[in-house]
């Protein structure tokens, strides 16, 4: 398509209604500009423009709040620094926290934790751990020299300690 002032290839193209009537003008950017017109001249990808209209339009807020009334922390700064200021940011920064929460936690949105027990349960975790781990390790290495017989039994004995201990 022309321009329709220059014969150049049209790239912006604009519609007016005026009077309900529909009114159509094809210009090159250059003559875009002349006419002040220079809405669409910056090349902006759709996506980009479908996101901004969307986001306006939703309601939605697209900036976290401001800033934390308890401890004055911003989720700038947050950002910049990784930690939060008080129990209070966690509601506060809540829509912007969850999805970095689920990446760190592979896909786990709220701590199960441990209750803390005597130092001989410590130990005995400790050491199921540190088990599990070395069994981990081999059934990698049987796997790799293609001994299935060894790591299905590793497999099995894996499983078997992690229903065990919950691990």
């Amino acid at each position: 398509m022309k321009c329709d002032q220059c014969s150049r290839p049209a790239t912006v193209h604009l519609t007016e209604i005026r009077g309900g009537k529909k009114f159509e003008k094809n210009l090159c950017e250059q003559c875009a500009a002349k006419l002040g017109s220079t809405q669409g001249v910056g090349h902006t990808p759709i996506n980009e423009l479908l996101s901004k209209f969307v986001m306006e339009h939703s309601g939605v807020q697209t900036e976290p709040p401001a800033a934390c009334e308890h401890c004055g922390i911003t989720w700038a700064e947050f950002r910049q620094t990784g930690l939060l200021g008080c129990a209070t940011d966690y509601d506060l920064f809540e829509r912007d926290l969850a999805p970095l929460i689920q990446r760190a936690h592979e896909g786990a949105t709220h701590h199960l934790g441990k209750a803390p027990g005597s130092k001989a349960e410590t130990g005995a975790i400790q050491k199921r751990h540190v088990d599990l781990a070395k069994m981990k390790k081999e059934l990698r290495r049987a796997v790799e020299a293609e001994d299935y017989e060894r790591a299905a039994a590793l497999r099995d004995e894996i499983r078997d300690v992690e229903q065990q201990g919950a691990v």
